[in-house]
């Protein structure tokens, strides 16, 4: 893995050099702050009792910067609740990189956003209501630290390459386990993406996933389904899960939409176990709702959620929201 790591990184810095030599007109260097908001308004109803609350789930800060027409930087900062139940927000570097791109080449080095991700993020469309499945679920993260290369052989192919630490942008300790992804998006016809992905990483045991990715976007239409699966999740024997997303956009007009997501969770049972490793979190999710866009910047989407769990103990919840994205 090392020496993957090693070739990976040489490649990636290899063609920055040779692409670095091409000869650009004129350019005034400058950039931009950044500033994302995630919030919303819930109810969740559980057998016969039910809670309610206002939250605050995320909030992003970031500078983007261009030195040339090929080269650029980018840092943002994650602000979000850890999820611990308390009442607080933590601060984390998501992104810090430096950005080299041409109309076939796209090389990313430091803390960065992972190519597989965003393109599912891009094709869902609906990140401030639910993260991606593969996030969702921890089949990978968003950002991680790291290098990766993109190129587009033509308009009906690409390929990327991503050498990175494999534990996310949230924990960034150095140690000697890499994780590696490759990963190939076909076009066959405009505005139609088919993509294979498949990462690797190793301690004791090998922790392999894989990912199958279809998505269609029109003017007026969006819809997408991918299938994950993962086998010895976090590097422990045997551990292996998967699933399936499915989801769809029809937009009313220029300031209206409808959306609905299906999420279906599954994984293996151990030797000598009565039920499967992940059985508390296994189930199926639904989302189904509108989003009205008022002004340019702001979003907002009330939505119904349902989640029905592979435990028959516990009862199906379902919760209202009310969630709202604030961009500038």
């Amino acid at each position: 893995m090392e020496k993957l790591f090693t070739f990976g990184i040489a490649f990636i810095l290899s063609a920055t050099v040779l692409m670095a030599q091409e000869t650009t007109g004129e350019f005034k260097p400058g950039g931009k702050p950044a500033v994302t908001i995630f919030s919303n308004a819930h109810t969740v109803f559980v057998d016969e009792t039910n809670t309610s609350a206002f939250e605050l789930q995320r909030a992003y800060l970031g500078y983007e910067y261009a030195f040339s027409t090929n080269f650029s930087t980018k840092i943002l900062f994650d602000v979000g609740n850890p999820e611990s139940g308390k009442l607080q927000m933590t601060a984390y570097v998501k992104n810090a990189l430096l950005n080299y791109k041409t109309d076939k080449l796209n090389i990313n080095f430091g803390l960065i956003g992972l190519y597989h991700f965003n393109l599912q993020e891009k094709n869902f469309g609906y990140r401030y209501i639910m993260k991606p499945y593969i996030d969702e679920y921890g089949f990978g993260t968003s950002a991680d630290l790291g290098a990766s290369i993109e190129y587009r052989f033509t308009d009906f192919i690409s390929a990327d390459f991503t050498v990175m630490n494999g534990e996310g942008f949230k924990k960034l300790q150095s140690d000697e386990t890499y994780k590696a992804g490759l990963g190939i998006t076909v076009t066959p016809v405009k505005n139609l993406d088919l993509r294979v992905y498949s990462d690797y990483m190793k301690q004791d045991f090998a922790q392999q996933g894989y990912a199958f990715f279809a998505g269609y976007k029109a003017d007026k239409f969006r819809v997408g389904t991918e299938y994950n699966m993962q086998k010895n999740h976090d590097m422990i024997e045997n551990q292996d899960y998967s699933g399936i997303s499915m989801y769809s956009t029809i937009s009313i007009g220029k300031k209206f939409g409808i959306f609905g997501r299906f999420d279906h969770l599954k994984s293996e049972t151990l030797e000598g176990a009565d039920n499967s490793w992940n059985y508390s979190k296994d189930g199926q999710a639904y989302i189904v709702g509108f989003e009205y866009n008022p002004v340019k910047g702001v979003k907002l989407a009330p939505n119904f959620r349902g989640w029905n769990p592979a435990d028959e103990s516990k009862g199906f919840i379902s919760s209202i929201y009310l969630n709202c994205e604030i961009k500038f």
